[in-house]
Order: structure tokens, then sequence, then C-alpha cells
């Protein structure tokens, strides 16, 4: 009797293996390779892009910045250069949010809009303020272009209703998600060329054809033509290693991180620093009517959250 009592608790505990063994292999099978691209909505939700994890070098190497011509006023806050190492799953938008995804938003947000947005004058002499939102910004864009005129602010409440919407949690990128996915393994100043004539082949600058509308910005790249003098739409560019367009150019993207004037005490796991001026939050990229030195992967800036400006969106995060 003990024996026949003892082969069937065997069998039984067998097939709890068996089916714990099953459940982690579907689990595993749920869990998107990275590269993948997936929806959470079939009505204006954000294609995200699965992004592996592992560890890179943050922030600029001794001599990029003076390299560049970086102005030596803002010089030094990308570094000290430090390891970070991403362990967690994580899901990256492949655009920056459009036009026409952020008026779903505000649609069914029925968020007012604001009258304070920023423009580069056209002279290209300097920054007026102008009587502009995010669908009327100065300039024609299409539905596909990325929404511009949206603060931090704006962003967040975007990232609340989204993740209402879908039952996932969304976020903005932090500073070293952010960086990692630009870099997408490389250690160049920027993913696809540092040649100044070749760089309109991958991303939206300061180039001719802005110059050309604001002819007396001395920054402008005029080695070569990108084909738009403002935002061009999502997608008109090859995407870098990781499978994600326009992370440099077209608009900066903000990021979740408070701002600090250097990577001194950095958080190194991928997590969002929640320290420092949190008044001001950091965004990366460059954008559209950007000189090259500012164009690269390590360049950040600070910016006050309330702050709008047609150089200035986003994309959105998840966590897997």
């Amino acid at each position: 009797m003990n024996g026949l009592v003892n082969r069937v608790m065997g069998g039984i505990a067998g097939l709890a293996v068996l089916g714990m063994t099953a459940t982690l292999a579907g689990a595993r099978a749920r869990t998107p390779a990275p590269g993948t691209s997936f929806r959470d909505c079939s009505n204006g939700c954000p294609e995200m892009v699965v992004i592996q994890q592992g560890r890179f070098t943050m922030g600029a190497p001794a001599g990029e910045e003076a390299r560049e011509n970086l102005p030596s006023e803002i010089r030094g806050s990308s570094v000290p250069q430090h390891l970070v190492t991403i362990r967690h799953k994580l899901a990256l938008a492949k655009f920056d949010v459009t036009r026409d995804e952020y008026a779903l938003f505000v649609g069914e947000t029925k968020r007012p809009d604001s009258d304070s947005c920023i423009t580069v004058n056209a002279a290209g002499t300097g920054f007026i303020a102008m009587k502009g939102n995010w669908h009327a910004p100065g300039f024609l864009q299409t539905g596909r272009d990325p929404v511009v005129c949206v603060s931090w602010d704006d962003a967040q409440a975007y990232v609340a209703w989204l993740s209402a919407k879908t039952g996932h949690i969304y976020r903005l990128p932090t500073e070293d998600e952010w960086e990692y996915a630009a870099r997408a393994g490389t250690t160049t100043a920027r993913y696809g060329s540092d040649n100044p004539a070749e760089f309109c082949r991958y991303t939206n600058v300061g180039d001719l054809d802005y110059s050309e509308q604001h002819p007396g910005d001395s920054g402008a790249n005029r080695a070569c033509r990108d084909g738009y003098a403002f935002t061009s739409p999502v997608g008109s560019f090859p995407p870098n290693q990781f499978g994600l367009d326009d992370m440099l150019g077209n608009v900066m993207d903000w990021t979740e991180d408070c701002w600090n004037a250097n990577y001194s005490g950095a958080p190194t796991d991928g997590t969002a620093w929640q320290a420092g001026d949190c008044g001001r939050r950091v965004v990366h990229g460059g954008s559209w009517d950007a000189d090259l030195s500012v164009v690269r992967s390590a360049h950040r800036r600070g910016l006050a959250t309330s702050k709008r400006a047609t150089s200035l969106g986003f994309r959105v995060a998840r966590t897997l």
C-alpha cells in the first residue's frame, strides 16, 4: 500500500512540475523578443518596440563636446561617463507621439489648448513667443508629424490617459533608457553618421532646407539637405539599430528625470533621477532646427516642466 501511495504522490508531484514548467514556458512565450513591435490597442495606441536588456557607457567621452564645438557655457552636463545597466524589460515607442495620436487624447480628455508656444523667428536670430499651440505651431504639419508645443506636464497627462485606456502603465522614458535606446549599441556621437555631409540621410536637423527659411541662423548645417524645413512625418528616415526612428533630430524628447547639472551621483540602473531640480526636466535628442553640436546621443538640457516650443515633443515607454 505504501508503495502505491508513494507512486501516486510522485505522479502528482511530477504533474505539478510539468504544469509549472508549462506555465513558465507560456510566460516566456508571451514575453516579446527584442525588436518585436506591438500595440496595446487598435485605436490610436503608439507602436512599441521591445528593447533588449544590456549595459552601456552613458555620457560624452572626453573631448566630444569640444570637438563638436558645443558652446563652452553649456559644456559639462553630460559628464562624467558612467556604466549603466538596463536590467528591466522595456518597450519604447518606435516614433515620437504624432499629431493624430495627441489629437485623440485631447478629444477624449477635453484638455484645453495653451497659447504660449515658443518658436524660432523667421530670421533665425532668436526665439519669440507666439499665440500658437500643438495644432497651430506656425508651420504646416501632417497628422503623422510629431506633435510639438507640448510641455512635460502635457506629456504626463498623455501617458496617464494612455495607461487608463490600455490597462498598462505608460510613462516617459528615463534618461538612462533614452540614451541607451538612442545609442543602440553604438559609441559614436550619433548612431547614423558623424559626417555633416551624410547626416541628412539619417534625420531631420537644421540644414540647408532649414537655413533657407532662417537665413540668420549661423549654426545651420549647410553641408546637406534632409528635405524638410520644419518637422518631418515620423518614419521619414531610417531607424537606428534598435528599430527606433528619429531618436536624434526632428523633435527633442522629454524624459522623466529631474535636472542635475552633471552626472555626479546619477542612477546606474536605468531608473529615473528623482532628486535635483524637479521644476526642470531633462530633454534629449536635438530637433529640426538644431545645429549638429546638440544632435548627439549624449547631449542633454534641463527645461521647465511648463515650457512649450516647436522643437519639443515626446515618446512613451512601458516596462514589460
